[in-house]
């Protein structure tokens, strides 16, 4: 199963590549919202990891832009800094799987990966 990590921080983009890597996930990573929309109509990916706040088009954007212009239904984990209600019902409404505020347990989110992998 293939994961796309879309995080604008490296460091964090790689911690968390590796560790998925170690589960047995193959992983890519985008480190801007065009870079992530790109490698997901070309790579056609199980399941996508995206923050909030990337450059260029931010997560919910491209959310927004995969669920409507590209009718992809590829669950999606969001990931933010921000523990705001407001912020966690938006992305639902965009139909955003699941939200994860940093910092978070590795454990719960390989759980929640590997739940909707399987659905």
């Amino acid at each position: 199963m293939k994961i796309l990590v879309c995080e604008d921080n490296i460091l964090a983009s790689r911690v968390m590549s590796t560790m998925l890597q170690r589960r047995g996930f193959s992983t890519e990573i985008a480190s801007d919202g065009n870079d992530a929309l790109k490698k997901i109509i070309s790579g056609d990916p199980d399941l996508v990891i995206c923050d909030v706040n990337l450059p260029k088009r931010n997560g919910m954007e491209l959310v927004r832009y995969m669920r409507t212009e590209l009718s992809r239904e590829i669950p999606v984990i969001m990931i933010s800094a921000y523990s705001e209600p407001k912020i966690q019902q938006q992305a639902r409404d965009l139909g955003v799987n699941d939200f994860f505020v940093k910092p978070f347990d590795n454990e719960i989110l390989i759980n929640r990966i590997e739940l909707l992998l399987k659905q």
